[in-house]
């Protein structure tokens, strides 16, 4: 449905098309102007514009001429007398006019389905804007790419959550592919036909952010030089991805929150509501309910966003993705530059598992780029900047020290009747994690940044060894 604006001097036909529309879902505002059209065009986003050609002081063609150019996307319907049908036919051969209609007894009728056709015009317009903005092949369960169980109940999680129109709210470490879960939501749910609009929060400052979210009308700030459609408009039926919530400001989260539960938006600069219908998703690397602790974030917008909490694992929780996801940027890569890399050599394959990957599959992705870019065999050789994994680094330290039983040399040793590895790195991660939380005072954020690890694989420690 739309927003509406009918213009005409004889207050009865406003009246009637204002009923007409309105019982179809639109909203409606009603002028009998032209001067006061001007005014409402001027300070307000409308989808359609249905204007009287004939009227004291400005007639129709001028308001056409004032929306073409202060709101291009507007759509101008022109009602005519008889004798006024030479100037409407001219301002459609020009381009400036939807339509136009004569009045006589036909009139509500047309007017509806001239409206109707006008905003499913614009619908789609929006929906190519977004698909365009959609790389291909990214929004499906397919191409997040493993096998390992973390994953397997990451993607029977995204089934059930897309059947549904609640918001999502996805936590996962950086470069864990948040938006790619988000896009898989976006495929696998009854919306898919419709756009997907994704925008990080933390990119830009407060008040870009709410222009770039719900739109600006003329003049609302300079360099405003004509009406815009914010990212809620143009995901209208379909979905928002809000990436990094977290560094969204307090004033921000205000004016967020009152879009989800109005579901109508003001742009910037505007003095009327418009209606939408967009699912949110929203993604952070942040642990949100520490923020809301210390006053940083929204209570009330926290709970309103994670009706459905989604956790993508990281990819040191899942070391079996490892080699699918590596060949998979292979095939991506290889092709790219232009060059015939079949394989990636086992030696690589065997550093690239036993990598913590602290920066996740973005960070695998970057370095596999990286080799491609570099090699020059039809085997690939990845050079990593460390090669043991953090763990490993802390299992050697470990058996050094225990009992004194090291060479002096940074080689362990191992006991002489041996020992079970991985009771031993069992044992000695939950020795660490309790020596941490003591050392902590029990502040578990704390603890979490005395290990070098996030907040959320902390949690999951602590449930992993039930401290």
């Amino acid at each position: 449905m739309g927003n509406v604006l009918v213009c005409d001097d004889e207050r009865s036909i406003c009246e009637m098309l204002e009923i007409t529309l309105r019982k179809d879902g639109h909203r409606v505002e009603t002028v009998t102007s032209g001067e006061a059209a001007k005014k409402k065009i001027e300070s307000a986003l409308f989808s359609v514009v249905i204007t009287d050609i004939r009227m004291p002081n400005i007639g129709g063609i001028d308001v056409l001429r004032f929306a073409h150019t202060v709101s291009p996307d507007t759509h101008v319907i022109l009602i005519t007398a008889v004798d006024d049908l030479e100037p409407a036919v001219q301002a459609v051969k020009a381009g400036g006019a939807w339509d136009y209609i004569r009045k006589g007894p036909s009139l509500v009728d047309d007017i509806k389905l001239s409206v109707r056709k006008a905003i499913e015009q614009q619908n789609l317009q929006r929906q190519n804007i977004a698909y365009q903005r959609d790389a291909a092949g990214r929004n499906s369960l397919d191409n997040i790419v493993g096998v390992s169980r973390g994953l397997e109940r990451l993607k029977q999680t995204i089934r059930s959550v897309a059947t549904t129109t609640s918001t999502v709210l996805i936590y996962g470490e950086s470069g864990t592919g948040k938006e790619l879960v988000a896009r898989a939501v976006h495929a696998c749910s009854l919306r898919a036909a419709a756009p997907f609009v994704s925008i990080n929060c933390g990119a830009f400052p407060e008040t870009l952010l709410e222009s770039e979210l719900f739109g600006y009308v003329k003049g609302a700030f300079t360099g405003a030089n004509a009406n815009k459609a914010g990212l809620f408009e143009v995901a209208d039926k379909g979905t928002l991805f809000l990436d990094e919530i977290g560094e969204m400001t307090l004033p921000m989260q205000v004016k967020l929150l009152r879009v989800l539960q109005e579901r109508t938006l003001r742009p910037v600069g505007g003095t009327s509501e418009i209606p939408v219908d967009v699912r949110v998703i929203a993604a952070t690397n942040k642990h949100l309910e520490d923020l809301v602790s210390q006053n940083l974030f929204r209570e009330d917008l926290f709970y309103r966003l994670s009706v459905i909490p989604v956790e993508v694992p990281p990819l040191r929780e899942r070391t079996e993705d490892i080699p699918l996801l590596a060949n998979h940027f292979l095939k991506k890569y290889a092709p790219a530059a232009r060059k015939n890399i079949l394989r990636i050599s086992p030696e690589s394959i065997e550093d690239l598992c036993e990598y913590d990957w602290p920066g996740n599959v973005r960070q695998l992705e970057n370095t596999i780029e990286r080799a491609v870019a570099l090699e020059a065999t039809d085997e690939l050789h990845v050079e990593m900047p460390v090669v043991r994994s953090k763990r490993a680094i802390a299992v050697a330290a470990g058996l050094e020290n225990a009992n004194g039983n090291g060479n002096g040399h940074g080689t362990p040793s191992l006991p002489n009747d041996g020992l079970d590895l991985e009771a031993y790195i069992a044992g000695l991660e939950r020795s660490l994690i309790q020596s941490a939380l003591k050392q902590s005072n029990g502040v578990q954020t704390r603890a979490a940044e005395l290990l070098h690890v996030s907040y959320r694989s902390f949690r999951h420690l602590l449930k992993k060894y039930e401290i």
